[in-house]
């Protein structure tokens, strides 16, 4: 079953929609392996201008890592891995980003969110970075460069919900709208970005990348998250049979 849809527009902009409405687009293996072809094939892609992350549904971006796949110990790791590949594909990605931050945006959702150049949030945003109640360490890699030090800690460490309000004090967000706004309001966006010159704006996403140091982050935080999986408590819970 396809849990991800395409879309390219005229002025070089892709939408890539997760599609599991009825999960939240809860991320199983099937929808992992979907966005690394997608990601993969996108990244080569020289006449792309921008690209935009959202959703079929306005519920929810994505809630998370799909806890009801049933996997063993081995499929769970191998999963875990497919979690790092994509938010490796995120930060590496050479175009500029953008992800529509809508209803549910949980977990590995979050973690996409943040590791995008830029959000939209819709007025129904509730993100969270549940890290600390499920034992991952997963979230400063990302956080950190976006909302500071202190402000990592406090949301991390709680896992409590951010709301549109805060998430734009926090500077998280590019622009808001009304949920059902949301996802034309990011492709507007993508087309401001757009109309200016494609090379100048990957060398400038590199520029970013050094600053901010987010290619080290990212990968060290990636090997915590297999090594967790592969010695810790594992994910999901209910899930991994062990």
């Amino acid at each position: 079953m396809v849990a991800l849809t395409r879309e390219r527009t005229d002025d070089g902009i892709e939408i890539l929609r997760l599609d599991r409405p009825e999960v939240r687009n809860a991320m199983g293996t099937a929808m992992l392996a979907e966005l690394d072809t997608a990601l993969t094939e996108l990244a080569l892609d020289e006449t792309l201008k921008a690209l935009v992350f959202s959703t079929t549904n306005e519920r929810a971006f994505c809630a998370g890592a799909d806890v009801s796949e049933q996997l063993d110990h081995e499929a769970g790791v191998a999963r875990m891995e497919a979690f790092a590949r994509l938010y490796t594909a995120v930060e590496a990605f050479p175009a500029p980003t953008i992800c529509v931050c809508v209803g549910n945006v949980v977990g590995a959702g979050a973690e996409v969110a943040a590791g995008c150049d830029l959000r939209v949030g819709g007025d129904n945003l509730k993100l969270l970075f549940p890290g600390a109640r499920l034992g991952v360490p997963v979230g400063p890699a990302r956080l950190v460069p976006l909302v500071g030090l202190s402000k990592a800690r406090e949301l991390i460490l709680t896992g409590r919900v951010v709301q549109i309000d805060e998430a734009e004090a926090l500077g998280l967000l590019a622009r808001r709208a009304p949920a059902a706004e949301a996802e034309a309001a990011a492709i507007a966006l993508a087309g401001e970005i757009a109309q200016h010159p494609a090379a100048g704006l990957r060398h400038l996403k590199d520029l970013f990348r050094e600053y901010e140091g987010t290619k080290y982050r990212v990968a060290r935080e990636n090997a915590e998250i297999v090594e967790f999986q592969r010695t810790g408590g594992g994910l999901p819970y209910g899930g991994v049979q062990r």
